[in-house]
């Protein structure tokens, strides 16, 4: 498949979540839920230590990651179900104060985007999804379309995603006129 992939379905998301839970694998729940709160792009996900999201051992409700692609922080908040998982796997995994959250192969390295799309894969075969058709820029999506088709808040999603230009944000949304009309259609004067 070529082109932006699609953002999960709030019960693919459930899903997932409910299969990893049932599985205990903590890392990877950890994983799976930060990326969907962060929305940040498979390279900072992760790049993510241990400091960003629970400096004082205790994950956070909000963390600030700075964006490798541009450079710019993007603040995001941590929901009770993430912050348990994520406390959760940082004690099991005994993970320490400077280290990076998920760890690869090689010791005191990040795991690679690589490795993360092959953990994603798995988790979509393991509900019946074609890995082909999602990627972890899906993840990225999922949030920010939930948002922007609850509020219509495009400028919140802007910021959310920490796009420079709103026009970024209509394009990464695959926001049509048929979708503004729509939002207008919403509301009475």
């Amino acid at each position: 498949m070529t082109g932006a992939k699609p953002p999960l379905r709030p019960k693919h998301v459930w899903a997932i979540r409910t299969m990893l839970q049932n599985a205990q694998q903590a890392r990877d729940l950890a994983l799976f839920n930060l990326a969907i709160d962060s929305k940040l792009r498979g390279c900072d996900v992760v790049a993510v230590r241990v400091d960003d999201v629970a400096p004082n051992g205790s994950a956070v409700d909000r963390a600030t990651v700075r964006q490798r692609k541009t450079g710019r922080p993007v603040r995001f908040e941590l929901t009770e179900q993430t912050r348990q998982a994520i406390d959760d796997y940082i004690r099991l995994a005994g993970k320490k104060s400077g280290e990076f959250l998920f760890t690869g192969r090689c010791p005191g390295r990040s795991m690679t985007t690589r490795q993360y799309a092959r953990h994603l894969a798995d988790w979509l075969i393991s509900i019946d999804l074609d890995p082909h058709l999602y990627g972890t820029h899906s993840l990225r999506r999922t949030k920010a379309t939930l948002i922007y088709r609850r509020t219509g808040n495009l400028r919140a999603v802007q910021l959310l995603l920490g796009h420079s230009k709103i026009e970024s944000t209509v394009r990464y949304l695959g926001i049509e006129v048929d979708d503004a009309i729509a939002i207008a259609e919403q509301v009475d004067v």
